[in-house]
């Protein structure tokens, strides 16, 4: 299946000839891998970079994957194949508990795993190119022009609406006020214009008169994000 941009995998697996071979497969599908290789190091990672799928091995040094399991779940979607040594039932059972999107035990074929990552990134691009984003209890529809969180309308504008869709389309992406601006109006943004922060406050007390739950955050001197 051909995607429209750049499909970005994150690869995080201590043993350095599995990683290895595991970006090979990535990179041979023709998708970018980026290679990490303990819980920690790939949690970090996850900070600064928007993925589309993970390969994870359980077995970690630092953070165990169990443990960046939860930490993914916590606030993304982002399909996670689990690949591990541990092949008893309870083990699998427990993980896709966790959330985890499919499991595979190694040693592994190649071509299944490759085949896996195609099934787990058709079926998300299927689910976030339909008409409505969403996160956590807030939805999003494009056809109708509606927002809503917690079943409860959020009157916004038009610019207020776009904000979000961009953000909602890109969950884990920390935006700047320039990168809102360019994406918003396809102008350069010279700096001293406030206007940004305005709309995103607007959207903040907005969802505020709703739920007390955090939507959007400031990461001071960057941007803002979901959250």
């Amino acid at each position: 299946m051909k995607f429209l941009k750049q499909i970005e995998i994150l690869i995080v697996e201590d043993d350095n000839d599995i990683n290895k071979i595991l970006e090979l497969i990535v990179k041979k599908q023709g998708y970018r891998a980026t290679c990490c290789f303990s819980g920690t190091e790939a949690q970090l990672r996850l900070q600064q970079q928007s993925f589309n799928l993970i390969l994870l091995d359980i077995m970690l040094p630092g953070l165990t994957g169990e443990e960046l399991l939860r930490e993914i779940r916590k606030q993304s979607s982002i399909p996670v194949i689990v690949i591990s040594a541990k092949s008893i039932i309870e083990d699998k059972v427990n993980i896709l508990k966790l959330g985890a999107d499919d499991y595979m035990v190694k040693p592994f074929a190649r071509e299944e795993v490759a085949a896996r990552i195609e099934v787990q990134l058709r079926k998300n691009y299927l689910q976030q190119t339909g008409d409505c984003l969403s996160w956590k209890e807030l939805t999003l529809d494009e056809s109708q022009h509606r927002v809503m969180v917690k079943k409860s309308d959020l009157n916004l504008t038009n610019v207020e609406f776009d904000i979000l869709k961009i953000m909602l389309k890109h969950p884990k992406q920390v935006f700047s006020k320039a990168k809102l601006y360019e994406l918003l109006w396809n102008d350069i943004y010279q700096g001293n214009d406030n206007s940004i922060s305005v709309h995103v406050s607007n959207i903040r007390k907005k969802i505020s008169a709703i739920t007390n739950e955090e939507y959007i955050k400031t990461i001071w001197g960057i941007g803002f994000s979901l959250v």
